[in-house]
């Protein structure tokens, strides 16, 4: 074991009790599973008057990306954030899908910011409501049929390994059953075939999804014509609900505390309503960080966001490698008098630097990096 050198005024213990008049910062590797410093400033490392160049933070209003799905029943998703390992794009489907899906590309996982509706798979029938993560295995087939019309689901396709939950070998010293118990996983409800559920003379549309391109292959009878089926494999989800996040009355936990599915790449943790620490000494802030091995992506689905200022729902915030952030001045002031959390929020850490794709540049707001200075105009969505 290496243990840490201590040099100047620094804490006995992580995020508690820093020295008067010092702001902390978190510099690791690995996200926060890998070795770490802890830096004490005399100013916030958010402090800046201005950025020159393109790295720095970026916010987004997705209500204002209008997939083709939204008004179109052939249509598809809007992708706003890519690398080689995933696409993040939101879907806002109005009406039943026309044809099958199947994506040859990769693992997808649907978050349901808005809407009801179902999911017809290969395994059956998934029902879908807000706070579910829903996850469909590579080259699953299935359909959307939204009993909404005002939906939004934000969608993760992953291009290297499955979208999974943390094993109990990674949950660790927490235990198996900790984060959510894997009882608490939906499966589809079976529906045998039945020659009846066809329409004779009808012809039956598979889109499949393959290096980036749609391929229609059409059919005589039902794609999914199962009476049965076996296996480990199968499409399933989890509510937010569900899932009961880990916490310390003494001291700020890391965001890997809450991790809810892990990919070869990339992470995905859910934030939840919970209790803050109690030590009077503890941050109860998320703390300032520069991401140097991940760009940080968070979701806002739903309640109020504590360390952010001037963010409501259906906004995200992209926060690259190599420029710090952390919480907004109002967050750290406001940080003795808080005792729990009342935020809904998915957050994504991708391993490799993540580009903004058209309909994400469109939507974002532009001035985001300037909402850590103290002064500064109100902002309308």
């Amino acid at each position: 074991m290496n243990w840490p050198i201590v040099k100047g005024k620094a804490t006995r213990q992580a995020h508690v009790g820093l020295p008067e008049g010092t702001f902390e910062e978190e510099h690791g590797r690995e996200g926060f599973y890998g070795r770490v410093s802890h830096l004490y400033h005399v100013h916030p490392p958010t402090g800046w008057t201005r950025i020159e160049g393109k790295l720095r933070p970026h916010a987004f209003y997705l209500d204002k990306v209008t997939p083709t799905d939204m008004t179109d029943p052939r249509g598809t998703p809007e992708p706003v954030l890519y690398n080689d390992d995933l696409i993040l794009s939101i879907s806002r489907r109005a009406e039943a899908a026309p044809f099958y899906s199947r994506n040859a590309d990769g693992d997808e996982l649907f978050f349901v910011h808005k809407g009801t509706g179902k999911i017809e798979t290969d395994f059956g029938v998934l029902t879908y409501e807000p706070g579910d993560y829903v996850v469909i295995p590579r080259a699953t087939t299935y359909r959307f049929v939204p009993e909404t019309k005002d939906n939004f689901i934000v969608v993760v396709e992953a291009h290297g390994s499955e979208i999974l939950p943390p094993t109990p070998e990674q949950k660790g010293l927490i235990g198996m059953h900790a984060l959510y118990d894997m009882s608490a996983i939906t499966i589809p409800e079976f529906i045998p075939y039945e020659k009846k559920q066809e329409t004779n003379g009808k012809e039956y549309e598979l889109r499949v999804k393959r290096l980036g391109e749609y391929t229609s292959i059409f059919y005589p009878f039902h794609p999914i014509d199962l009476v049965g089926w076996k296996g480990d494999l199968t499409a399933f989800k989890i509510n937010m609900r569900d899932i009961r996040p880990v916490m310390s009355p003494r001291v700020h936990l890391p965001p890997s505390a809450h991790t809810t599915f892990l990919s070869d790449n990339f992470v995905i943790c859910s934030f939840l309503p919970r209790p803050l620490e109690e030590d009077p000494e503890t941050l109860r802030v998320p703390f300032f960080h520069r991401n140097s091995d991940y760009d940080e992506v968070l979701f806002y689905h739903d309640g109020d966001f504590f360390s952010r200022d001037n963010i409501k729902a259906a906004m995200m915030t992209l926060h690259p490698q190599g420029i710090h952030h952390g919480p907004h001045p109002k967050a750290l002031k406001s940080n003795p008098n808080i005792t729990r959390t009342n935020e809904y929020a998915m957050m994504l850490d991708a391993k490799h630097p993540l580009k903004i794709a058209p309909a994400g540049d469109a939507a974002e707001w532009k001035e985001y990096w300037t909402s850590w200075q103290e002064k500064k105009e109100p902002i309308t969505n």
